[in-house]
């Protein structure tokens, strides 16, 4: 998977190269002192000041040294000001730089924090968005496997405004056991009074729930299934997916990169009839041609597989496709608050 999200410790991290976050000078600070301990202090203090100073936006490299990663890429990352100063196109051009370094120093691999972060006063509403659409934009013309280092789930603030209206959808329409989110309390409220609905009172996120239309998803629905007859029911899944690129008018790179699918991995789906990817392959393969639900479901199908109200997974992936929200990054992120795994192979 090209792109990946993960919690952890970056100086553990088995990559080429990680990318450091440091100031002009190279210098050993608290933000970067853990590397410069697992990398042995004195040694890469001798690599650093053979390359020091570069400037806010560039990167440079020296080996790793007792890491498990090969280079330590070093990127002078901006201090928020006021916005006015040109930081988000600095902060964007330290991701760039780091990761052109790294291909040019042919790695397969790099891990890297959210650059900017903590001390450095950058927005949290905004690091996250910077760093996803750097990246995204960077694998589109590159093959590399990039795993973002992200604190936790809290430290997600970008998600605030959409989980909203995930966790609605949730609501009222997974089936598990466990319900996340903000709206448990209106869902167990719903089931205990269901039976008793003169308690429900409009206006509630209860009766929202009690008196979602469903005929008329459910027609859409019916809609969006009857458009898909036409479809061989005996047509394997390599041979279905091709038609439905050359019947979008894309281009197979186009659809493994949106897909964020390794190059090798796609080859395999086009070239093995009897090749059946992994679930999470075919909805990010669904997600990156824009198929409607019916189409999705169709394609997972072909594949031996289906989507499930009681997988929360599959309900925020239905949410996406419902609302035409293809953007796989955005979903993987809603994925990785709810710990659940990734889109993509």
């Amino acid at each position: 998977m090209p792109f990946v999200m993960v919690s952890g410790d970056i100086t553990a991290m088995e990559v080429d190269a990680i990318i450091n976050t440091a100031n002009t000078a190279l210098h050993m600070d608290s933000i970067c002192d853990s590397i410069f301990y697992a990398a042995g202090i004195e040694k890469l203090q001798v690599a650093c000041a053979k390359i020091a100073p570069i400037k806010v936006g560039e990167a440079d490299v020296t080996p790793g040294f007792d890491l498990p990663a090969r280079f330590i890429i070093h990127t002078a990352t901006p201090i928020f000001k006021d916005g006015k100063h040109g930081e988000d196109e600095l902060l964007e051009a330290c991701y760039v730089n780091s990761l052109k370094l790294a291909v040019r120093n042919n790695c397969k691999s790099v891990a890297l924090p959210l650059l900017s972060s903590g001390i450095y006063g950058y927005p949290q509403k905004d690091i996250l968005r910077i760093a996803t659409a750097a990246i995204r934009d960077f694998l589109a013309e590159h093959e590399i496997n990039v795993y973002l280092i992200v604190p936790g789930r809290a430290s997600l603030p970008t998600l605030t405004r959409r989980l909203g209206s995930v966790e609605k959808f949730l609501y009222e329409h997974y089936e598990g056991p466990d319900i996340p989110g903000v709206y448990k309390k209106a869902y167990q409220a719903l089931r205990i009074k269901k039976s008793d609905p003169e308690q429900i009172q409009p206006g509630s996120m209860v009766f929202y729930c009690r008196h979602f239309d469903h005929e008329q998803v459910q027609a859409a629905d019916l809609a969006q299934k009857l458009s898909c007859l036409t479809l061989n029911l005996d047509e394997p899944f390599s041979q279905t997916l091709l038609r439905l690129i050359d019947a979008k008018g894309k281009r197979d790179v186009d659809v493994y990169k949106r897909a964020n699918i390794d190059r090798r991995l796609f080859s395999k789906i086009r070239n093995g009839k009897d090749y059946t990817p992994s679930k999470r392959t075919v909805i990010a393969l669904a997600i990156a041609l824009e198929l409607k639900l019916s189409e999705t479901e169709d394609l997972l199908k072909r594949a031996g597989y289906a989507l499930s109200r009681s997988q929360i997974s599959d309900v925020i992936v239905e949410y996406f496709i419902v609302n035409k929200k293809y953007d796989l990054f955005e979903i993987n992120e809603v994925l990785f608050h709810y710990d659940q795994q990734l889109l993509g192979g």
